[in-house]
């Protein structure tokens, strides 16, 4: 019988997700968080919520910086999926530091439990925005990803790297998933979408960069949390993925999506895009399909009928 699952940044957006995935097709999952106030703990603790009385879940409050401590966090673990970080592109161009220690330190003790604990499969998150203002589109996994544009996309680039190390020297199987613009119910409230919706709900004011034109490849977080599990079934040494829609779509149309299904205008107002901030992103998921059959398939006009019926419930 396999063992248990260990999910880090358990009780954050898509980590919440994906336990509730792992849970509904029978695994036993650990879960570890350890409430950043980068966003409330309330809520974290909300997307927990339904999972907490679940026999095969148990949840332990642990930061992934932490030193010792870790034999009982893996003990019966033989895969990790690996999703806490200190996220954000923006916010890391004021806390590079408290950003390496999160995303690069904290990283390698995971990997380090993962390899004291024999782990047969570690799920890295990483992010679409390592490939930068990337010169082909659209983008693969062998381009270039040397040219990061903030402290985020450089500390999860520098992770992936750190990663590969690990592989060699220890043989860990690897699949780094780098996630393509995620939305969908519980996503954080510092993103668009839910600024977004905020606009719309309650007349506050947000931000556009360019006059939205800018594109992103939107991916819905069900997509999102297939891909993870497919790269979770399928070691294969060290692997890069996107996992993305594949479909980039226009900032400003985006925005007109949300407006109809909302019925009314957000308050947007148009801001020059800082530098930290890719034009357009999009994803080649070749890769994935061949590896794992990922396949998204939740289009953006579903996606944000299902989101908006999920803030308006709320």
């Amino acid at each position: 019988m396999s063992g248990s699952v260990l999910v880090t940044g358990a009780a954050g957006f898509i980590g919440s997700h994906v336990c509730e995935a792992l849970l509904a097709r029978g695994e036993t999952v650990v879960g570890v968080d350890n409430f950043d106030p980068y966003y409330s703990a309330v809520e974290k603790r909300a997307n927990l919520a339904g999972m907490q009385s679940l026999p095969r879940f148990s949840f332990r409050e642990f930061d992934v910086q932490n030193v010792d401590g870790w034999a009982p966090v893996v003990a019966g673990v033989d895969r990790i999926v690996h999703l806490a970080a200190l996220a954000g592109v923006r916010a890391s161009v004021e806390q590079p530091l408290e950003y390496v220690a999160v995303n690069v330190d904290g990283t390698v003790r995971v990997l380090a439990a993962a390899v004291q604990a024999g782990v047969r499969q570690f799920v890295f998150a990483s992010t679409s925005s390592v490939y930068g203002q990337a010169a082909e589109f659209p983008f693969r996994e062998d381009l270039p990803a040397d040219r990061p544009l903030a402290p985020y996309p450089a500390t999860k680039r520098a992770a992936e790297m750190l990663a590969h190390a690990f592989h060699v020297a220890h043989g860990l199987n690897v699949s780094v998933l780098r996630f393509f613009s995620v939305y969908g119910p519980r996503g954080r409230p510092d993103m668009m979408p839910r600024l977004l919706a905020q606009s719309l709900l309650h007349g506050s004011s947000v931000s556009l960069f360019s006059g939205g034109q800018m594109w992103r490849d939107w991916t819905y977080v069900s997509d999102i949390v297939a891909g993870v599990l497919g790269a979770l079934d399928t070691p294969r040494g060290y692997e890069i993925y996107n996992l993305g829609c594949g479909m980039p779509v226009l900032m400003a149309d985006f925005v007109a999506q949300l407006e109809r299904l909302a019925g009314r205008k957000a308050n947007v107002r148009s801001i020059p895009a800082p530098a930290s901030e890719v034009v357009r992103t999009g994803a080649d998921i070749t890769k994935a399909a061949a590896h794992f059959g990922y396949q998204p398939q939740v289009s953006v006009e579903t996606g944000l009928k299902l989101f908006w019926e999920w803030i308006a419930a709320q």
